[in-house]
């Protein structure tokens, strides 16, 4: 017998029907004597949907009050699928996440999770009842409903695995796995059986929409045995993400291609070239929790600089306005954006024994005519800012150029 914690997306539970389907499947692994945890998004487009009524009110809502709107998607799910478990023959119990106590910081619409009180979800299962939680949600000291952000569920899911010691969390989406690169963009695209959590962990924040990549620190924090799964396939065994490394001979350098169209590059013109002036600039829109990707200061001429970085396009607006409020201060003659972009990205542990890897990158894009805006790299991934319109051929032909296509 094993504690799994199961989360399933919002195209899994998107009608009554693939709600009933997902409750068969749970139903099964409670008949082999599991101990079942089920997270659940919201149905899918209904988060959508909710933001869209708030938005007809107001163009800015009130994040607090957003928060308590787009939580209910998960509420009417978690007592639906309780229902149809009910229609089984299942006992079950669903929870909010306030109900649980997923206890998170006060930042709305993208809070971070502090703890779980698991008090009531063990009482449960050593009932034999299949407990059902509401994803992307929980509430702070004050008793504020808080929301995790986009993606939010998987992190709830992972989260609870690691609070209930699970043996296997297991997210269920719409894709039996994770791929090379997008299978949309790429149909040679390969399903890999096994990716670390290194390397997930850089495919999620690089753009891969397969998991979100606090799901994935999270897991890698607390060694949650994560595996990604198809709602839709039955004997899929999916991807297992990894705590260790594959010693197979046969390790590839590269394991994936992410990609993000959601870039944005601002330059803060001819600023002096002193220390202290990437503060000055960055300190303020950290200040205003708005995430920074890529950065380069240029090389400095009569002691002016020019100082650019990336944002999500969402926060573009936002970015600048901060800029703006502060340009008088650190004497810069202008703002410059770019919303145009996009990156691309390899990622693989092979590369720490791999040399010559960035070198195949850009030889790869510039036989294409494909101009690098801006470049980052770690240990296991290079980064290069692009133009938008270049993305879907840089991905082909870098997915061709690293042998990623073929059998798995």
């Amino acid at each position: 017998m094993a504690l799994i914690v199961q989360k399933y997306g919002g195209t899994s539970v998107g009608s009554p029907d693939r709600i009933k389907n997902v409750a068969r499947k749970v139903a099964k692994f409670h008949a082999q004597g599991h101990q079942i945890v089920v997270v659940v998004s919201a149905m899918s487009g209904e988060t959508n949907r909710l933001i869209a009524l708030a938005k007809e009110l107001t163009p800015a809502p009130d994040p607090r009050e957003l928060d308590v709107v787009v939580s209910t998607g998960e509420q009417v799910t978690i007592g639906l699928l309780a229902m149809a478990l009910h229609a089984e023959g299942i006992p079950a119990k669903s929870y909010t996440g306030a109900q649980v106590k997923i206890l998170t910081d006060d930042a709305h619409t993208k809070a971070r999770i502090l703890s779980i009180n698991d008090a009531a979800i063990r009482s449960d299962l050593s009932e034999g009842k299949v407990v059902i939680v509401a994803g992307f949600q929980g509430v702070d000291t004050e008793g504020n409903i808080t929301t995790l952000g986009r993606g939010g569920s998987d992190t709830s899911g992972v989260a609870l695995a690691a609070a209930l010691k699970a043996d296997e969390c297991q997210i269920y989406t719409d894709v039996d796995g994770v791929y090379t690169t997008d299978p949309r963009i790429v149909p040679e695209a390969r399903k890999l059986d096994t990716i670390t959590f290194e390397e997930m962990l850089e495919m999620a924040s690089l753009g891969s929409k397969v998991l979100q990549i606090r799901s994935v620190e999270f897991a890698g924090k607390y060694k949650v045995k994560l595996r990604v799964l198809s709602s839709f396939k039955e004997e899929c065994q999916g991807t297992l993400i990894t705590i260790e490394e594959s010693k197979s001979m046969e390790q590839p350098i590269i394991s994936g291609i992410a990609f993000n169209r959601d870039e944005a590059k601002i330059t803060v013109q001819s600023v002096p070239d002193q220390p202290g002036i990437a503060y000055q600039i960055l300190g303020p829109v950290a200040d205003a929790n708005i995430d920074i990707d890529m950065i380069i200061q240029n090389s400095g001429h009569n002691g002016l600089t020019d100082f650019s970085f990336t944002v999500g396009r969402s926060d573009l607006d936002k970015t600048i306005n901060v800029l703006d409020s502060v340009k008088a201060v650190i004497n810069a003659k202008g703002i410059e954006s770019d919303k145009s972009l996009c990156k691309v990205s390899i990622v693989g542990v092979g590369m720490r024994s791999h040399p010559g890897v960035a070198a195949k990158m850009f030889r790869t894009l510039s036989e294409e005519g494909i101009n690098i805006r801006m470049i980052s790299t770690s240990e296991i991934k290079i980064s290069v800012v692009i133009e938008e319109k270049y993305l879907e051929l840089a991905v082909r032909v870098l997915h061709k150029a690293f042998g990623l296509g073929g059998a798995g």
